[in-house]
């Protein structure tokens, strides 16, 4: 049974650093976290984002089940933009043969 996705999948490699909250200055990042396993893959695909505005998320990220990337985060891609995370979703599928996984619409 495949508990998580094979590391052998996820061939790019992306920073993240997680968004935590504004504060009086603008919004709070933690520590950046490098050389996160992913799968990155350039898409245009309309999205709304947590205030329900619409938005076009333009990378779908797949990682590991223990990443953390709450909307917000700024993430950079291997191709070195930085984006913004739009939505985040855990992929579980318990007792069932498939990968859970995180996946990451950015913007």
């Amino acid at each position: 049974m495949v508990s998580e996705v094979p590391g052998w999948l996820l061939r790019h490699r992306i920073s993240v650093e997680p968004y935590l909250g504004d504060s009086a200055y603008g919004p709070r990042y933690g520590d950046r976290v490098e050389c996160v396993p992913a799968l990155v893959s350039p898409m245009r695909k309309q999205l709304a984002d947590k205030e329900g505005r619409e938005v076009l998320a333009t990378a779908q990220v797949i990682a590991g089940p223990g990443l953390e990337c709450p909307p917000g985060s700024r993430v950079t891609l291997p191709d070195g933009r930085t984006a913004t995370a739009v939505s985040t979703a855990r992929h579980t599928a318990p007792g069932l043969p498939v990968p859970a996984c995180v996946e990451v619409m950015c913007q």
